[in-house]
Formats: structure tokens, C-alpha cells, sequence
């Protein structure tokens, strides 16, 4: 009678672990049955929640549900990045990683809440986008070398904005510090949008950041260096820091999507493939490029992850160049 109950028993079990299977197939199969969340780190106005809700709008297309934008700015990118991190890996929150989050935090603050890699799983590659030196119209300074000369002469009197510290603005705008030997103030925002307000209205001297075209092109501000090895196609007249004497000085922004650790293969697949199919929307490409980007060639999700972790020794490196450093 024993024999026959533990048969019984781990028959019952066997037929509950079927079912459990079964059902989780059946899930990923239906995915997406409901809208997804996107955390976005950054506040709204920004590049980095341009970006997300251009590819959020074309995710949703695909997938036939809305990609609900969720932005969690804070800290650098820490905020949102550990929400994400602890979410329920089921495809239905998503986030937006960036050079940043999956990048220089690890270098730049020691105790982060969350593992950029052990605590995440692999989407995709959405762009990559050098910054852009900009400073206000009526600056007195029409050239990288004059600018640096205007700050040698006036040490600590100049200062540059960044979207908040540990900004993709703020690593940019402490290296063109180190590589230029300038005293320069970091004076860190809300977000991009209210740095770029400021720089408009010249009460800041000058922001390094990306999505710097439609301000270029609307006439509102003036780029004097793109920092990338080739001037951008999307704006030619902006020389390099190399051709305007500053050499060495290049950024690579990046922005991708991941998830949850443990969220199935299956699920992260099907994002993958969301997102390249957004990629090879025309409309999408020209908007990246106009805004200074590089749109992704398409990938895996293996060659993405492989991406992200060849990036961060180098996001490391340029944490360790400008000797930045967070609690």
C-alpha cells in the first residue's frame, strides 16, 4: 500500500510538472497578450526617452500591443537599472540600457544595486551616437581652441551642464576637462532637456551631448566638435575634436534593450526580432541619423551581450581617464 501510495504521489507530480511546462510554452507562444513596459532610466524630453518611445512605438507595430513608456531617472541610471533588474522576468518590463547603465556605473559608483550582466538578459543593439560639443549662439568662442583658451584664461568661471551626475554628458563633459587640462565647473541637471534649456538661455557655457542635430539645424545652438573619428554624415560642416586640435577625445554612446535575468529564450527572441524589424523601418533609420546616431546593424542576442561586456572595460577606462568617482 506504501509502494502504491509514493507511485501515486510521484505520479502526481509528474503530471503537475507537465502541466506547469505546458502552460509556460503556451505563455511564450502568446507573448505579447498584454502591454509591455519600457523602463526608461532617464527623464522624459531627453535623447535617451527619444529614443525609447521611437522604438517603443515601433516595437508595439510588431507586436501588436502597446510598449508603455516608464521613465525612472535618478542617480545615473541606478534607479531605473534596479527596478529592472528585480522585475519578474516574464518580457512584460523591458529596459532601455545605455553606455551608462550597462557601462562606466560599474567603474564609476562602488555599490551599485544591481550586476549589469548576471542580473540582466540580452535584447538588442538600438543605436550608437557620438557626442557633440554645442555652446550658445552668441558665445564668444567659434572654435574648440578658443573655447579652451577662453577657460585657461578665466579658470573656474566656465562651466558645462550635463542631464545629472553620472549623465552620459557628465563623463563626456569631465574628459573634454582631462584632455584639454581646463578648470571647468560641472553644474548636473534634471535630465538633458532642462541642461539644454539653460544652455539656450546662456546661463550654461556649454553641454557635450548627443541628439544634438535638431538644435543645430532649428539654429538654436552652435556645435564646435562632434567627438567621433569621422565627421557625421548628418551634419558635415562640424569638424572632430581631432581636426579642431583636441585629439583623442571620442565618445560612444550607445542605447539597447534588455530584460530580467531568466526571462526565456524563446521571449527574448521574439524582442530581438521586434526590434530588428524596427531597425530596418526607413522612417526609423533616417530619425536616428538625423538626431546624430548610428542606427544598429542587426544582431543576436548573444551578439549583443557580447557587445555590452567588450564595452565595459572601455567605459571603465574613460572613468578612470577623467578620475570621476560616486559614492
Amino acid at each position: 500500500m506504501l509502494r502504491n501510495l509514493k507511485y501515486r504521489l510521484s505520479y502526481a507530480c509528474l503530471i503537475g510538472l507537465s502541466m506547469t511546462t505546458a502552460q509556460t510554452v503556451s505563455a511564450q507562444e502568446a507573448f505579447p497578450n498584454r502591454p509591455i513596459t519600457l523602463i526608461v532610466c532617464w527623464p522624459a524630453g531627453g535623447p535617451a526617452d527619444a529614443v525609447a518611445r521611437l522604438i517603443g512605438a515601433n516595437l508595439s507595430n510588431t507586436l501588436g500591443q502597446p510598449v508603455v513608456i516608464d521613465n525612472k531617472p535618478g542617480a545615473g541610471g541606478n534607479i531605473g537599472s534596479d527596478v529592472a533588474a528585480r522585475s519578474k522576468p516574464d518580457g512584460y518590463t523591458i529596459m532601455q540600457a545605455t553606455s551608462a547603465s550597462h557601462g562606466w556605473n560599474s567603474a564609476l559608483y562602488d555599490n551599485l544595486k544591481y550586476k549589469p550582466i548576471e542580473d540582466f538578459a540580452p535584447i538588442g543593439l538600438i543605436n550608437t551616437s557620438p557626442s557633440t560639443l554645442l555652446v550658445p549662439l552668441n558665445a564668444a568662442y567659434k572654435t574648440v581652441s578658443e573655447l579652451i583658451a577662453a577657460a585657461q584664461k578665466n579658470p573656474g568661471k566656465l562651466n558645462y551642464g550635463s542631464g545629472g551626475v553620472g549623465s552620459s554628458q557628465h563623463m563626456a563633459g569631465a574628459m573634454f576637462v582631462k584632455l584639454s587640462n581646463v578648470d571647468i565647473t560641472h553644474i548636473p541637471f534634471k535630465g538633458t532637456a532642462a541642461a539644454l534649456t539653460d544652455l539656450m538661455a546662456d546661463r550654461v557655457d556649454l553641454v557635450i551631448t548627443t541628439g544634438a542635430i535638431p538644435f543645430i539645424r532649428s539654429g538654436k545652438l552652435r556645435a564646435l566638435a562632434v567627438a567621433a573619428r569621422e565627421r557625421h554624415p548628418a551634419m558635415p560642416e562640424v569638424p572632430t575634436f581631432d581636426e579642431a586640435g583636441l585629439k583623442g577625445f571620442y565618445t560612444d554612446n550607445w542605447y539597447g534593450l534588455v530584460a530580467p535575468a531568466n526571462t526565456p529564450r524563446p521571449i527574448l527572441e521574439k524582442l530581438n526580432n521586434a526590434l530588428i524589424q524596427a531597425l530596418e523601418n526607413p522612417q526609423v533609420r533616417q530619425s536616428f541619423i538625423e538626431q546624430g546616431a548610428f542606427p544598429a546593424k542587426p544582431m543576436t542576442v548573444d551578439q549583443y551581450w557580447s557587445f555590452v561586456k567588450d564595452q565595459m572595460p572601455v567605459a571603465a577606462a574613460m572613468v578612470k581617464l577623467t578620475g570621476a568617482k560616486m559614492e
